[in-house]
């Protein structure tokens, strides 16, 4: 006999739910191995006509100092409208600004992945013109596509002696986004190719849902995916660090 006993709640899943109380949603993902790209999306019932086409662009030091620091500056080109983000992560969502906290632009998600876990906050701007072509050109300065409230966050948050004007172009990423809601489940998924210029890939199904419903809309969305054959153990990529590192080696190994 032992003085120690088994946990009803792992401290990992404690913290979660502690984090999913305060967010405004939640994300659940999921990366595939390469090996089940086909069987997934014909399991899935994915039309690769059915794709919403897209470039991310991401701003950050050659040597990455933006990630070091948590922090996120992201642009995207849609067909029908370009967005800018920048993103904090890790953050615990009581210890926010309350005036940030209360602003329309921020939003705080708990993204949660096999094995993992992270709460951002994110302040996101649709723009109301396609400025992302034209940043990226050299036509227009970075901190156009951003709002005044964007900039001072960035500001607050980014490494001593970093400013928007400093940060290279880490990009354009290809990615196509398919939305679907699959026949026999309430809930609606995204699946994710985002293709680098080397070919390699990385795909992610994801599905979104309120904090009150993060135990229940896992549980489901566990069970649809097994029943689907779909694996859900191996290792997980994250796409931000993922394109990164690509982009931080292709620019270090020019400069060299």
């Amino acid at each position: 006999m032992t003085n120690s006993s088994p946990r009803l709640i792992s401290d990992d899943l404690a913290k979660v739910i502690e984090l999913a109380r305060e967010s405004d949603s939640i994300e659940l993902k999921l990366t595939l191995p390469e090996r089940a790209y086909r069987s997934a999306a014909a399991a899935l019932g994915v039309d690769p006509l059915d794709a919403q086409l897209r470039q991310v662009f991401f701003f950050d030091t050659p040597d990455l100092r933006l990630d070091a620091a948590g922090v996120v500056v992201r642009a995207r080109r849609v067909r029908d409208r370009d967005d800018s983000v920048i993103k904090l992560r890790p953050v615990v969502p009581s210890e926010l600004p309350a005036e940030l906290r209360r602003s329309p632009e921020l939003v705080v998600e708990v993204d949660a992945m096999p094995g993992g876990y992270v709460c951002s906050a994110s302040l996101k701007r649709r723009l109301a013109t396609p400025d992302v072509a034209s940043v990226v050109a050299g036509k227009l300065p970075l901190r156009k596509i951003f709002s005044k409230t964007q900039r001072a966050f960035f500001l607050e948050h980014a490494p001593d002696g970093v400013a928007l004007e400093d940060l290279s172009i880490l990009g354009p990423i290809l990615v196509l986004k398919f939305k679907f809601q699959p026949e026999g489940t309430s809930q609606k998924y995204v699946a994710e190719m985002w293709i680098y210029p080397d070919g390699t890939r990385v795909v992610e199904l994801s599905t979104k849902c309120l904090p009150a419903e993060m135990i229940t809309i896992a549980l489901e969305a566990r069970a649809f995916l097994e029943s689907k054959g779909i694996p859900l153990s191996g290792e997980q990529h994250t796409k931000t660090r993922t394109a990164l590192r690509f982009f931080s080696k292709e620019l270090q190994d020019l400069q060299s």
